[in-house]
This record gives structure tokens, C-alpha cells and sequence, in this order.
């Protein structure tokens, strides 16, 4: 589909090339996330939507088509401004774009990208660009600040019951796609949670990090059935389901997942997978991920593990931890970061080990991030009137939670007093300490090409991250 960028904005912003001060001749703005649920947020997204959005030119057909669907809203149209860039940037947008890299672990309340006019004539640009780009930046960065905070959850019961992050990038599973609004959101979205885990069923994920990210494969899924091809077979046939599982996957070394709770949990676990099919089982040399897909997230889970325990035992591991023979226990429905930690609580406080156990999240983790939910924000702070740089900011009486900053920003990273951190001061301090944002887009042009190799890493949790996570934050 042909991108119009001219119409990939809000209404009201087609009328602002008028409402500014006379004699302006630049807007600079900054992206943030003002705070919420986390401290920190995972910068991603960016490089998608320039790659997507803002590297072509826009065309005459653009401009009409604009000119006639704005006029018909009811709103004015700058066509001057519009074919001004068409006829001198040759349809490039005359705009420089900075940001942090992506995969910065950025604590909340620092600009994480700015924007500004390169031409004086194009003032208005700046924040008619505000729409798109703060939805490709906010999306993306809080599914991956997400992911991130349930992955350090899981790093602690890792460590503490299996003394080793060896099986973690495949311990959260995106089951995401059909909760999204769009195909492109389930990419975006899942690219984020790719950051940090390496297992989803979100193949446009896996896309989007070929296309826009280099990565050649970012992603990896299992052999799995559903209720459909399980309750085909009837419910009388569900031993038969389960076996066609193990004839048609099941060889040494495999994984596959099997969706067992279309009739009776209990029973599947115990009578059908436990007896019927546990020599089998066995023999296949595969590991069978019993799915249960219903009821409390936490009972059932605690349920299963004990049941399959008992029928194909346990090895205790250096730890002192019960870990599953031949099987292990994946669950899909109700996981967010809460339900993630009662459920390792409770396999934990049964001497079991977090290695028995694998998440697949989808709607929570794809379908119901808000903006809100960092409180991000796209804010003009400084304007270029009369040839001099005045502030810009608004400071609200009824919430003081919404001030916005002042002047033209950087980020800088320093130590002191024992602690080292990002801080957003003012763009001249930061260019003399170093800026951390970087020049990633000017004037038609994406300056900086970044991997997901790269991003992944600047992402990667560490111990500390993990060791001080508590149960009772949740």
C-alpha cells in the first residue's frame, strides 16, 4: 500500500501552519515517557518507521490527493507548503530526527528523541509529524519494556531454582498476532518482545526484523496442535490426537506442544499422557509440552506440574529442585507479569524448578499496551521567532504531571555518588559531555543504519537487574 505521510497525521494538525507566532522559522520537539508502571523503558521502533515511512519522497498525487480529501473535512490545506517541498527537497522531508539506539534501557522522564525543521520555510513540519511518530516509538517501546520486565521476573526463579539463564530466551512466547489491530502492529509489536525473548508464533515479527533490522531469522516456534485439530478427532479419539502428535513430531531431541485441556486437564495429564501414552512418550525421544489453556492460571499450572511429576518423575537438580522427566508444562492463557510470578511463586514453593515451565502471552502482550501506560508524550519545547530561540512549554495547574520540558534538549550519561545514569539537560551541555541521541534521519535520509544484534544487546538484562526483583512488587 502506498504511504501518504501528508494524511498520516491528525486532523486538527492540517490547520497549525497557521497558528504559529509570525515570523517562526523552527520548532524543535522531543519524544518521552513521562513515567509510568516502570522506571525504565526499551527504546525500539524508530528505525522501522523511518525506513517505512519517511525515506520516499512524496509525490504530486500525494498532494492532491491530500488537497482533496483535507478540503472535503472541512479543513485548510498548505498546499504552498507541501509543494515547496516537493519542488525544492524533491519531496523529502526537510526535518532532522535524533535519538537515543535503539535498545537503550532509558529511565523514564529523558528525551529519548527530538525532532526539528531543517528549513526555516517548513516550521510547521515538526509537529505535524507528531501523530506518526510518537505511535511508531511508544507502541514498540512498551511491548519491549514489557517483555523485558517479565523476562527479568523469570531470570529470578531461573537463578534461584535452576542456576542457570540457559533455557530463558525461550521461557516467554508471543502468542500475539490475532489480538492485535493490524498486521503491522503485530510486527511492530512483536519485533519488540524479539528484543528480549527468541520465541513467537508472530511471523510478521520475524519479518520486520529481516526488513527493517537485518536480522535473518529473529525468531523461532515448535510444532504445536490446537483445539481444532485436537477436537476433530472427537472426544472419544483424544488419546488418538495426542498420538498423531507424537507420530507425526515426535523424534530425538524435538519439542512439541500439545493443547490438552479440550475436555479434562486432569485427566489428559494423568490417565491419557501419564498412562496410555507414557511409554510412548518415552520412547519417541522427544519432549512432550503439555498446554493446559483454561481456568485459574495458577492452580491449574501447580495441578499439572504435580500430576506429571508423579507419572513420569523427576531429576532434582544442583539447586535442590524438582525437574520434569521427558515432559514439560507451557502456559498461554492469563499471562501477564503478575500471573507469570504466581505461578513461578507457587511451582517454587513446591520444590519444583522454573525450567519445567514456559509462558506464551498474547493479547497482554501485543493487544493491550496503551500509550498511557508510560505516559508518553511528544512536546514542542523551543521555537526559532524573530531569529532567536525562545522556550516552549506548558505547566498545567491541575496536573503537575504534565509539565513539559523547556529549551532544545540532549541526553547525556554520567556517574556520581556511586551510581551511574541518563540525564536530559540542555542540548549545548550535552553536545560538550557528549549527546547520546544521535543523528538517525535528515532530510530524506536514514544517517544510521542499526542491527538487531546490536539492539538485542544494549537490551540484554543483567544480574542486577534480576536479583533485586521482588515477589511482592507484583
Amino acid at each position: 500500500m502506498k504511504h501518504n505521510i501528508i494524511l498520516n497525521t491528525d486532523s486538527y494538525k492540517a490547520s497549525m501552519y497557521v497558528q504559529y507566532p509570525e515570523n517562526t522559522q523552527g520548532v524543535f520537539s522531543y519524544i518521552e515517557s513521562r513515567g509510568g508502571k516502570y522506571k525504565d523503558t526499551v527504546v525500539f521502533g524508530l528505525q522501522a518507521f523511518i525506513k517505512e515511512y519517511l525515506t520516499d519522497p512524496i509525490t504530486q498525487e500525494d498532494i492532491d490527493e491530500a488537497d482533496a480529501i483535507w478540503t472535503a473535512h472541512g479543513l485548510p490545506f498548505n498546499r504552498e507548503g507541501w509543494e515547496y517541498i516537493l519542488n525544492e527537497h524533491k519531496g523529502f522531508l526537510p526535518v532532522r530526527i535524533k535519538a537515543v539506539p535503539e535498545g537503550t534501557v532509558l529511565s523514564t522522564r529523558n528525551v529519548m528523541a527530538t525532532i526539528e525543521n531543517t528549513d526555516p520555510k517548513c516550521f510547521w513540519l515538526t509537529t505535524y509529524l507528531e501523530t506518526a511518530l510518537l505511535r511508531a516509538i511508544w507502541y514498540p517501546t512498551t511491548v519491549a519494556t514489557n517483555s523485558r520486565e517479565i523476562k527479568k521476573v523469570i531470570a529470578r526463579y531461573l537463578n534461584e531454582t535452576e542456576g542457570s539463564l540457559e533455557g530463558l530466551p525461550f521461557k516467554l512466547h508471543d502468542f500475539g498476532a490475532r489480538g492485535t489491530s493490524s498486521n503491522e502492529s503485530a510486527m511492530l509489536g512483536g519485533m519488540g518482545h524479539l528484543i528480549n525473548f527468541m520465541g513467537t508464533d508472530t511471523i510478521a515479527a520475524v519479518v520486520g526484523a529481516r526488513r527493517y533490522y537485518n536480522e535473518d531469522v529473529a525468531g523461532f516456534s515448535i510444532p504445536a496442535a490446537e483445539h481444532s485439530t485436537i477436537t476433530s478427532w472427537g472426544r472419544e479419539g483424544e488419546a488418538d490426537a495426542f498420538r498423531n502428535m507424537l507420530k507425526q513430531f515426535g523424534r530425538e531431541g524435538s519439542l512439541l506442544a500439545v493443547v490438552s485441556d479440550s475436555y479434562d486437564i486432569f485427566n489428559a495429564t494423568k490417565n491419557i499422557w501419564g498412562e496410555e501414552l507414557r511409554q510412548e512418550v518415552i520412547n519417541s525421544g522427544a519432549t512432550v509440552v503439555v498446554r493446559p489453556d483454561s481456568g485459574d492460571p495458577v492452580k491449574v499450572v501447580t495441578a499439572v506440574m504435580e500430576i506429571l511429576a508423579e507419572k513420569f518423575g523427576v531429576t532434582v537438580n544442583d539447586r535442590g529442585y524438582k525437574v520434569l522427566n521427558n515432559v514439560r508444562v507451557i502456559q498461554g492463557d492469563g499471562i501477564n507479569i503478575d500471573s507469570v510470578t504466581e505461578i513461578l511463586e507457587s511451582l517454587k514453593q513446591r520444590g519444583f524448578s522454573a525450567d519445567n515451565i514456559a509462558f506464551g502471552m498474547g493479547g497482554a502482550l501485543l493487544g493491550a499496551p496503551q500509550r498511557d501506560d508510560q505516559k508518553f508524550a511528544m512536546k514542542a519545547s523551543s521555537a526559532l521567532v524573530n531569529g532567536e530561540w525562545v522556550e516552549v512549554y506548558k505547566d498545567p495547574i491541575t496536573d503537575q504531571g504534565k509539565v513539559s520540558k523547556k529549551g532544545r534538549l540532549g541526553l547525556i550519561y554520567q556517574c556520581g555518588l556511586g551510581s551511574c545514569g541518563y540525564q536530559t539537560v540542555p542540548e549545548n551541555i550535552a553536545e560538550e559531555k557528549g549527546n547520546v541521541l544521535q543523528t538517525v534521519f535528515e532530510d530524506g535520509k536514514m544517517l544510521v543504519e542499526q542491527n538487531f544484534a546490536d539492539i538485542r544487546a544494549r537490551a540484554e538484562i543483567k544480574e542486577k537487574d534480576y536479583a533485586n526483583v521482588v515477589f511482592e512488587r507484583y
